[in-house]
């Protein structure tokens, strides 16, 4: 039997979905991409949740159809709270959220105190706290909301310095209390190995990547047979930015093609 190629849409409002991307590429490496960030509205936490559906809800539908997607990622912890219901009812094919790990960081914590590491909008949301309730009822959970390690995961996907120091700075209240960290936002994976040396011994650090990745296979009910995909993966935004060539280094060498600009009448 000959597997066709599926076409995979990952979304987020900026380049932290390239986390999911490598995740799932990782596991999937034949099939094809398109990777889409609104960097327009960038951070999605400061947007209201009507905007921040419609926006979604526009540029997810145009590239569904502009490229016969089959399966939806929507890379954002915040836009997956707010915008799946809407995209489910809206779209004819699969639409994959993300979900901070926290079920399997309270059940693998010996201390039994745990660090929940998002953005301030996804530590304020109703739905992180009733999983912590449903998962980590026996563990201490530890937040912290911060933008900016957002905009320094940012900055390291252009190619800029990171600051071991600042970061440190920023988890300083864990340090020396939890024995694992989720990584409630997709950015954060992509300076994981920063956010590791902030520590003086080890911690385990958990995201959702893989996750989200056997999810889209089980999905998209691929067998482990190779199919070569014939298409450039693509990759899109909702503004021009001076960034673009710098970033686009890193697009490449992630088998991306460089950014192109999506038309949006409404950005």
């Amino acid at each position: 039997m000959v597997c066709s190629v599926k076409s995979v849409l990952i979304f987020d409002s900026g380049v932290g979905g390239l986390s999911v991307y490598q995740e799932i590429r990782t596991l999937l490496p034949y099939e094809h991409y398109v990777y889409a960030f609104d960097n327009a509205a960038f951070p999605y936490g400061e947007l209201e949740e009507s905007v921040l559906i419609s926006r979604t809800l526009e540029i997810v539908s145009k590239l569904v159809l502009k490229h016969a997607v089959d399966l939806v990622v929507i890379a954002c912890n915040t836009a997956s709270t707010i915008v799946l219901p809407t995209l489910r009812e809206q779209l004819d094919v699969p639409v994959v959220g993300v979900v901070p790990a926290i079920k399997p960081a309270a059940a693998s914590s010996e201390k039994k105190v745990i660090g929940l590491l998002a953005t301030p909008a996804t530590i304020k949301r109703r739905y992180t706290q009733e999983l912590i309730a449903e998962f980590a009822k026996d563990c201490e959970v530890l937040m912290i909301g911060s933008t900016r390690l957002v905009e320094i995961a940012e900055q390291k996907m252009r190619g800029e310095l990171v600051s071991l120091v600042e970061i440190q700075q920023i988890l300083q209240p864990w340090l020396d209390r939890v024995d694992g960290i989720v990584l409630g936002c997709t950015h954060f994976p992509l300076i994981k190995d920063e956010i590791q040396l902030a520590f003086s011994t080890p911690v385990q650090i958990i995201d959702s990547g893989k996750a989200i990745a056997n999810r889209v296979k089980a999905l998209l009910g691929e067998t482990d047979q190779i199919v070569q995909n014939q298409k450039k993966n693509v990759t899109y935004n909702s503004a021009a930015s001076h960034h673009e060539a710098a970033l686009n280094v890193f697009l490449s060498e992630m088998g991306l093609s460089p950014i192109q600009n999506l038309d949006l009448p409404h950005s």
